[in-house]
């Protein structure tokens, strides 16, 4: 009897770039990648950080290298993917948000948010799938707030919403060339960025009651959705949402 194998959860000998890398979410999925093998390109703006992440990546015995990107700066993402060669794997984790009322939404918060999540989203999406040589997976580090609306959320929920629109489209036009296309749902994790959140009481009353399962989410609670995304066990996985929201969604 022919028993079917469970297919590896191994990235080794994969090549892997993982934007907003030096922090929260990216370096947890930049620790994951690296900790299943992969060979890891940790990209951010902030040099002095990112030299820190790496260097203590490869303290730990993992194959990191230091890349500074800004992803708005199209040349310069251009230069780097032109630099590092085809990649295997991409984590987009940058982002930005500027949480307000609706009706007190200026437009250059507007145009900061849209340009990082939505606009660098698209591109470095697309200039990586050029580069792909053989199958390969983009992820996009999205929200659940992709799929529901949240108070003082309009346009952080407008650009998810578009992330989720856009990663469809990619899936359904790469498939044929082995690429797929996903995007993570993380619902409120503890970082240093959401600290101010956590700080009070009243806001995070509403999002414990939200999340079903009763706590806020970890770093560590994203990384096994990232090793699973990116490895030849999620091979039928494509165009769709990996919620890690705590039952947030489920209504």
């Amino acid at each position: 009897m022919d028993l079917p194998r469970t297919p590896s959860f191994r990235l080794d000998g994969r090549r892997a770039l993982i934007t907003g890398g030096s922090r929260g979410i990216g370096l947890g999925a930049a620790m994951a990648l690296g900790e299943a093998g992969a060979d890891v390109i940790v990209a951010a703006r902030g040099a002095e950080e990112l030299e820190m992440t790496a260097d203590a990546m490869l303290a730990a015995g993992l194959s990191a290298e230091a890349a500074v990107l800004d992803v708005t700066d199209r040349e310069a993402m251009v230069t780097l993917l032109d630099r590092v060669g085809p990649l295997d794997v991409l984590v987009n984790s940058a982002g930005m948000a500027r949480h307000g009322p609706a009706l007190d939404t200026v437009e250059g918060d507007y145009d900061a948010v849209m340009e990082v999540n939505v606009k660098a989203a698209y591109v470095l999406a697309q200039e990586v799938a050029r580069r792909m040589e053989g199958p390969g997976s983009i992820i996009q580090i999205s929200s659940q707030m992709g799929h529901v609306g949240g108070i003082d959320r309009a346009v952080y929920c407008a650009s998810k919403h578009a992330v989720e629109g856009m990663t469809k489209a990619m899936a359904i036009e790469w498939g044929g060339r082995g690429i797929r296309v996903n995007t993570i749902c993380p619902t409120f994790i503890h970082t240093p960025l959401t600290e101010s959140t956590f700080a009070d009481p009243e806001k995070r009353a509403w999002i414990e009651d939200k999340i079903k399962l009763g706590r806020v989410g970890r770093i560590e609670d994203i990384m096994g959705a990232v090793v699973f995304l990116a490895s030849d066990a999620s091979a039928l996985v494509t165009g769709t949402a990996l919620m890690v929201d705590g039952g947030w969604t489920a209504g």
